[in-house]
């Protein structure tokens, strides 16, 4: 239950006076112990195996399982130290460098070797041109996009400089949702879909409405852009 919901109950149950409240538990009581009395009888005339495989059922649906199995990656650690520096570098020592790494696995499953049909190469997808561009203008990276190690120091270079074009107040969710959103469709496609929010009476600093005009902009490719920051997010969800 979302703290808005708690908060709305209680505003309720402070207007209720102890008779009222009573009242109230009364009749949920009314309505609940018929349910609950069938669901026992139908339970006492079970068989044992047929209640074993009941709680076993019941179990399995409450179980807290993983999500989309984005946990196993706690268990691919090799790159951690290359993200852990590059995001102390870039952004400082108290940005989540999981963030980083979850974009990473959202690019290239962490895949060093990793090649797209348009040519963007490494564990953080980066394309050869961009990838030289970076190393102009940052003598500290050096070495290849094929180097796991230069290729993340590039791409978290790159998002520093993509962080850095939002200046207008925003959650940091949403700041982080442009910076990955621009990473994937371009710098210059999210500022299109920002227009026209703007025009359509939108607040253009919100990623949720990037998320209904970008559309205009890259048409169907929209939908890979907005289902890359919601993975990255997931990825994020279930890192340690």
């Amino acid at each position: 239950m979302s703290i808005g919901l708690n908060t709305y109950m209680l505003s309720i149950f402070a207007h209720i006076s102890g008779k009222e409240f009573f009242k109230i538990c009364q009749n949920a009581m009314y309505i609940l112990v018929p349910f609950v009395s069938l669901f026992y009888m139908v339970l006492s005339a079970m068989s044992f195996f047929s209640k074993i495989i009941i709680t076993i059922f019941v179990l399995f649906l409450c179980y807290p399982f993983p999500s989309y199995g984005f946990e196993r990656y706690n268990r691919v650690t090799k790159y951690d130290g290359y993200f852990k520096k590059y995001t102390k570098h870039f952004f400082g020592p108290g940005f989540d460098w999981r963030y980083f790494k979850s974009q990473a696995i959202a690019e290239s499953n962490l895949n060093s070797d990793a090649k797209s049909h348009v040519g963007a190469k490494g564990i953080m997808q980066i394309m050869p041109k961009t990838f030289e561009e970076i190393k102009y203008k940052n003598a500290s990276i050096k070495g290849s996009s094929l180097q796991p190690k230069w290729n993340i120091a590039a791409g978290i270079y790159y998002d520093r400089a993509i962080w850095k074009l939002w200046k207008a107040k925003r959650p940091f969710m949403d700041k982080l949702a442009f910076m990955f959103g621009a990473y994937n469709a371009g710098k210059g496609n999210i500022i299109k879909a920002q227009k026209i929010a703007e025009k359509t009476d939108m607040n253009p600093n919100h990623w949720s409405s990037i998320e209904k005009t970008l559309v205009k902009v890259t048409g169907k490719h929209s939908k890979e852009t907005i289902g890359y920051v919601n993975k990255i997010n997931k990825v994020k969800g279930v890192l340690k």
